[in-house]
């Protein structure tokens, strides 16, 4: 078996002992823990007895001091591939029962035993090629090809390199031989390079600027190491791109889960979200788990989703940066999404909730080829473009109010959503920028600190006649 422990308990949990029995277990017996008949002084005497009677049992030698069961440790780590399974330290426990009882044990281990971890076991190897695979959520992961060697208990292949940067700090090079280890006794990583058996003419490496799966531009995370395609109809995200499309959030198509994206992928019937609204029922029917109901139902919910609007098609799109909020912000700014695509940097950022890096990531994803031919097909089936959000007026756009006290003619939220209608932004906190102050009943920290910056303070009353009056 590659992994001897997960098979070994995998074959344990089958409920059909035959199949259990098929698998050649073997075990090794390290410790009684209920004995109905014998008794036992020390833990020595147990194992004895077992082997006595034809059980396997584990070596367990009796040290007299912890000097020389420390110096066994080590010499069992140096030995350890001798054993027929795999080990990845070793256990020192208290031989005397009785004493055992005295000690106890804590809610997570015995007081009378103490784990070594042995480091993990390291091989050279030569590091072949470096493949770059592109994961659901678009994010680029090199791999290292190796020449394969025998590496705690399995042959290892290949071995991940984590990121550019994992790459940049160990100066990791095709042609390099390396040294191997397994993370936590499982994943094989490089640990370092060989520098005295570098050979000529190798090069720094670095990670493809365009996706190698769909071509389209990658881009780092602004807060991490990754590296992400910014494909939209990448095929290696193909399933999670469109299952978020028919989310609730964005297009909300029921009945489209991701069972049923994944069954439309494997059968090749959808390569892109703009594919839904073309499918055929017959073929949607023919999928395990649909049938003729399930397919009409799925067409309705299609048909009824072209007509959500501009918010929830932004939200759809799945443009990095821009969630729920940003694209409501941004569909009652442009109201098409053809003048949304328009727009410059410059223009994005005068949006309320849209910052320097979402104007970027905005501009990037709509001059993306695979966003236009998306874009183009999505037009072609019906999809609306049209923003179903109120326009926003622009008679306070620059100005940032601040809602204080009990409003007695308006909840907070209600003053809120007819200031900004008017293209003003409402803020929280009171500063240096605010334009007005709207107090209400019982207003406070804020009603002070207005006063003390000469911030203009308006009633109830005075903001409504300023709306009234635009």
């Amino acid at each position: 078996m590659a992994n001897p422990r997960n098979a070994a308990a995998g074959s344990l949990r089958q409920l059909d002992p035959k199949i259990a029995a098929k698998r050649r277990l073997d075990c090794v017996i390290f410790n009684i823990q209920l004995s109905d008949g014998p008794s036992f002084e020390t833990d020595s005497q147990s194992l004895d007895y077992l082997a006595a009677l034809g059980f396997p049992v584990i070596d367990h030698p009796v040290y007299t001091s912890i000097e020389d069961a420390g110096a066994a440790i080590q010499a069992l780590g140096n030995d350890r591939e001798r054993y027929p399974f795999d080990i990845d330290g070793a256990v020192i426990k208290l031989n005397d029962l009785s004493a055992r009882e005295i000690l106890g044990a804590t809610s997570k281990f015995p007081r009378w035993a103490a784990a070594w971890k042995y480091p993990p076991e390291q091989k050279e190897t030569v590091l072949r090629d470096i493949v770059v695979q592109v994961g659901r959520t678009g994010v680029l992961t090199p791999k290292a090809v190796v020449s394969p060697v025998r590496l705690a208990g399995t042959t290892v292949t290949n071995a991940t390199l984590h990121n550019q940067d994992f790459i940049a700090e160990k100066d990791i090079r095709i042609g390099d031989t390396v040294i191997l280890q397994k993370a936590g006794e499982i994943i094989p990583q490089v640990v370092s390079v060989v520098l005295s058996k570098r050979p000529e003419g190798t090069v720094p490496y670095h990670l493809p600027r365009n996706c190698p799966v769909c071509g389209a531009v990658v881009e780092r995370d602004e807060d991490g190491a990754a590296l992400r395609c910014t494909g939209a109809e990448c095929p290696a995200q193909l399933v999670r791109n469109i299952t978020h499309f028919a989310s609730r959030d964005a297009m909300d198509i029921e009945g489209l889960g991701p069972a049923v994206v994944q069954a439309l992928v494997d059968k090749k019937l959808i390569t892109s979200a703009a594919d839904l609204y073309t499918l055929d029922p017959q073929q949607v029917a023919s999928i395990d788990g649909m049938g003729e109901r399930s397919a009409l139902n799925l067409q309705k919910a299609l048909e009824k989703s072209k007509t959500r609007g501009l918010t929830r098609l932004l939200t759809a799109f799945g443009i990095r940066q821009v969630g729920a909020k940003a694209a409501q912000s941004l569909s009652r700014k442009f109201q098409t999404l053809d003048r949304l695509m328009a727009a410059s940097e410059e223009e994005l950022v005068s949006v309320e909730d849209i910052g320097a890096i979402t104007a970027k990531s905005l501009v990037q994803w709509f001059s993306s080829p695979q966003s236009c031919h998306l874009v183009e097909r999505l037009r072609t089936a019906g999809v609306s473009f049209q923003s179903t959000e109120e326009a926003l007026g622009e008679a306070l756009a620059g100005k940032t109010f601040v809602l204080t006290g009990t409003l007695t003619r308006f909840s907070r939220s209600e003053a809120k959503k007819l200031l900004e209608g008017q293209g003003a932004k409402v803020s929280g906190s009171v500063s240096k920028k605010t334009s007005y102050v709207v107090a209400g009943e019982a207003a406070g920290s804020k009603l002070t600190k207005a006063q003390e910056l000469g911030i203009p303070v308006l009633t109830e009353d005075e903001m409504l006649a300023m709306l009234t009056a635009i």
